[in-house]
């Protein structure tokens, strides 16, 4: 509550200062939906990272952006986090059997729902985080929202950025990317983005001696190419690698950063992309044809048992997990959308309609070997190896459209609506076989009202859905049943109001209220049914009957003068889990990984023309780890600051990320994993700590 009376405080200071101050903050442009429009007239929850924003991030990943998004929480378990939740819906850890995701993950119009871990953000023009279903723009990937990331496009004169930042913990990373016309009547145009990211990461294994058991080497090339095909047709070509061969060594016994593993895992992922979008400019309407293919390959290992001979003496303790995950995906999207023409000469209303294909194939190799021996026990050591192959494949068609009615020049209804049927197929080495199916619908009714002083107000209702789905390996359990094999799919109706503020040309506002219910909503619990084996974790989803999350999100910027602007984002969040007759310890709790308040806060400050000071804060309050058991997370606040010197193109930055070395949580694991009593104990993953550096960026 009193973070809350600072932030509304703060918003009293900064209206007073209007008549004081007269700078005009830019115009944002939201390119995610059907059609570009500025983020003032959008009819929902939408927060925009912008290129500068992005740009001035040492360390280029989303994950590290997400701190800035109220709302927003990720679970990281080993390397980078892969899986969100957007006001506290989503995945937090891999899957056995059905990839669902809650949180769509689109770049450049690709998805990569569930796999954001290769979410690199070097040369991108813009993030756009979508809250609330997005039932009638996505579908299936999107229940709870949608993240999108804009790369750079090619530019018709020729231009590039690059980059070289070196830090402690031996990282060292460089960029270049470049790209203008390929002929001289600029119909073909390219890019090229190539990165590199190196770090020895933030934990050291004290026995393997050795600092770079966590580390990151990542990499990504994206080559982007326009052609003007004729005076009405363009083509835009994509091509990318992103390889992430990142070990992974996170977990500890003690919760400190210092590592005991003898057999450190991986956790890596490469991604092959095509895509390829075609846009014709017909007499009353546009017509787009996106494709893409992703070729993807996962190497996910680790050591069960996080030690060592030495710390698990005199018992002997050695389990070890490695995945093998290959998948592949084809998505084909038609769609037409109106134009002005049609407004104007047809009929008074915008409109798209469209019909989407999305094809996936994973196969996962899973081995377990393990060894446990008690020296009082005279038949120990005991051993085991447990080697499975499984083969999933799924269809998702749908059919989609959306009208925009303007019932005036400051009034607009828009109507959307998707229908989807899903299909998957399922076996394994364990012969379990699974072919569930599942139709469904989903959509958004908004009304906005623009007044003539700027301000808007808007109110939406939308539905979004997310497939069912199987649970694999529950001969472990003896309490399963036949109902707990298969689950339903989940249902989201959310409703909005909100406004959009602009005070004269310096000051935004926007604040979203919103309210949701989820039905059938599907929960993730775990078990460990040998507690003397890490490895035998069964993981079980269920529909509970209902949930509720509602709240508020806040985004405010300034510019107070030339040389000084702020900005503060707010979020605030309740949920519940309601009416679950299985777990009944679990009614009325919050859900998992949905902190009631999320912020970030900062000022950027230009002393000279050539010098600037950037100083941000960002922090969640204490979650839920899980719905399996009750152990939240503490609250934390990170500071970054960043200090530059700008002459012509050049830039010489000073950073620092978590200045003062707060140790924080991300993820929390509740079992026993320790010898000879393996009491159920809390085991945490701790964030990033201290990390220093310094850039040099040059554009030209």
């Amino acid at each position: 509550m009193k973070h809350i009376k600072n932030y509304l405080y703060l918003l009293v200071l900064l209206f007073a200062s209007e008549i004081i101050f007269s700078d005009e903050i830019e115009e944002v442009i939201v390119t995610a939906d059907y059609r570009n429009t500025e983020l003032n007239k959008e009819d929902s929850s939408i927060f925009v990272l912008d290129t500068e924003e992005i740009k001035a991030q040492p360390i280029k990943h989303f994950e590290n952006l997400s701190y800035l998004v109220p709302n927003l929480n990720f679970a990281a378990s080993d390397s980078r986090a892969r899986y969100f939740q957007i006001r506290g819906i989503g995945e937090r850890s891999g899957y056995l059997g059905t990839p669902n995701t809650s949180v769509g993950f689109l770049i450049d119009d690709v998805d990569y729902s569930g796999q954001a871990g290769i979410a690199t953000t070097f040369d991108v023009e813009q993030i756009e985080i979508f809250n609330g279903p997005q039932g009638s723009r996505i579908g299936a990937n999107a229940l709870a929202g949608l993240i999108y990331i804009k790369t750079k496009d090619p530019t018709d004169e020729f231009e590039g950025t690059s980059e070289i930042t070196y830090g402690n913990y031996n990282t060292l990373s460089t960029g270049l990317a470049f790209g203008g016309p390929l002929t001289e009547n600029k119909n073909i145009k390219f890019r090229l983005a190539l990165r590199k990211d190196d770090t020895d990461g933030f934990r050291e294994n004290l026995y393997l001696k050795r600092s770079d058991t966590s580390r990151k080497d990542e990499a990504t090339a994206r080559l982007k190419v326009d052609f003007e095909l004729d005076n009405k047709t363009n083509a835009k070509l994509l091509l990318s690698q992103i390889d992430m061969d990142d070990p992974a060594d996170i977990w500890t016994i003690d919760g400190s950063l210092n590592t005991l593993s003898d057999r450190p895992g991986m956790d890596s992922q490469k991604t092959d992309t095509f895509g390829l979008k075609v846009i014709r400019d017909n007499r009353y309407n546009q017509f787009e044809s996106l494709t893409s293919t992703t070729d993807t390959d996962v190497v996910f290992s680790y050591d069960a048992d996080w030690g060592n001979t030495d710390s698990h003496a005199p018992y002997t303790y050695d389990y070890f997990s490695e995945t093998l995950r290959a998948r592949e995906s084809f998505s084909q999207e038609f769609r037409f959308v109106s134009n002005e023409k049609y407004k104007a000469e047809r009929l008074p209303f915008d409109w798209v309609v469209g019909v989407s294909y999305l094809k996936l194939d994973e196969t996962n190799d899973r081995q377990d070997d393990g060894v446990y021996g008690d020296p009082n026990d005279p038949f120990s050591p005991y051993t085991s190896l447990t080697t499975s192959k499984s083969d999933y494949s799924s269809t998702n068609i749908s059919i989609f459209g959306n009208i925009d009615y303007e019932f005036s020049a400051f009034t607009k209804l828009s109507v959307g609506l998707r229908m989807e049927d899903w299909s998957a197929k399922y076996f394994d080495s364990n012969n379990e076989r699974f072919s569930p199916s599942n139709s469904m619908m989903g959509g958004k009714v908004s009304l906005i009202h623009s007044f003539e002083d700027g301000m808007n107000i808007f109110a939406n209702y939308a539905k979004g859905y997310k497939q069912g789905g199987f649970n694999v390996g529950l001969g472990l359990l003896d309490s399963t049943t036949s109902s707990d094999l298969e689950y339903d799919p989940e249902f989201l109706t959310n409703y909005e109001i909100g406004m959009d503020l602009s005070v004269s040309d310096k000051t935004d506002l926007r604040i979203v209220g919103f309210y949701s219910e989820r039905t059938d909503q599907q929960v993730l619990i775990s078990t460990q049914v040998d507690p003397n084996d890490p490895n035998t974790f069964v993981f079980l989803t269920q529909n509970a009957a209902e949930g509720e999350n509602y709240g508020l999100e806040l985004n405010l910027n300034s510019d107070l003068s030339d040389d000084l602007d702020i900005f503060v984002n707010l979020g605030l969040l309740n949920t519940e889990i309601k009416s679950w007759k299985s777990r009944p310890e679990i009614q009325g709790r919050e859900q998992a990984h949905a902190p009631s308040n999320s912020y970030s806060f900062g000022l950027n400050y230009r002393p000279t023309s050539e010098t600037y000071l950037n100083l941000h804060a960002t922090g969640k309050s204490g979650f839920y780890y899980s719905d399996s058991h009750n152990n939240k997370s503490d609250s934390y606040i990170l500071v970054n600051s960043s200090f530059g010197y700008a002459q012509g193109d050049w830039v010489v930055e000073l950073w620092v990320r978590n200045l003062f070395d707060e140790y924080y949580a991300t993820r929390g694991f509740y079992f026993g994993n320790e010898a000879p009593d393996f009491a159920d104990t809390l085991y945490e993953r701790h964030g990033d700590p201290r990390h220093i550096g310094f850039s040099i960026k040059y554009d030209f």
